[in-house]
């Protein structure tokens, strides 16, 4: 790996997040890239989509939320979507992703980053540990809540 940096996702690099590929079993615990984009274009006041660069090349997706005004607590300030390309996980690449939107949910005001995802074997549960998050409840529909204080 390269040196990472994070670039607002654009025209340039739209295509290139999209394509990004999974390790196989991984498809079930995400939306497609696809959605994750568009969903950032309906609320472009609330939402922070940005790509992980290794040099030139688009590595991963990660699309924050930030609405100090929504109803659930947990999606004031929280990851919304973060994808890693197969080939790049393990090497840094979606904790920089998830550090840098702590970082900016930090200099925005907010004491915690919350993110939601499904159990299972092939799921994030692992990464968002590691990176700090705890498990702090369960949604009504089994996901877990995890929470990353600031």
């Amino acid at each position: 790996m390269g040196e990472l940096r994070l670039e607002e996702l654009s025209a340039k690099t739209i295509v290139a997040a999209n394509n990004l590929t999974l390790r196989r079993g991984q498809e079930q615990f995400v939306t497609p890239p696809s959605y994750a984009i568009a969903d950032s274009f309906l609320n472009p006041a609330t939402s922070w989509p940005r790509v992980v660069l290794d040099g030139d090349t688009v590595v991963g997706f990660i699309r924050g939320n930030f609405d100090p005004d929504a109803v659930q607590e947990e999606f004031r300030s929280c990851v919304w979507r973060v994808t890693v390309a197969g080939p790049s996980q393990g090497t840094g690449v979606g904790k920089f992703a998830v550090l840098a939107l702590a970082e900016e949910a930090k200099s925005r005001g907010f004491g915690r980053l919350t993110a939601l995802w499904e159990p299972g074997e092939e799921g994030p549960e692992e990464f968002f540990l590691r990176v700090g998050f705890t498990i702090v409840g369960q949604t009504q529909y089994g996901e877990n809540i995890g929470a990353l204080e600031l």
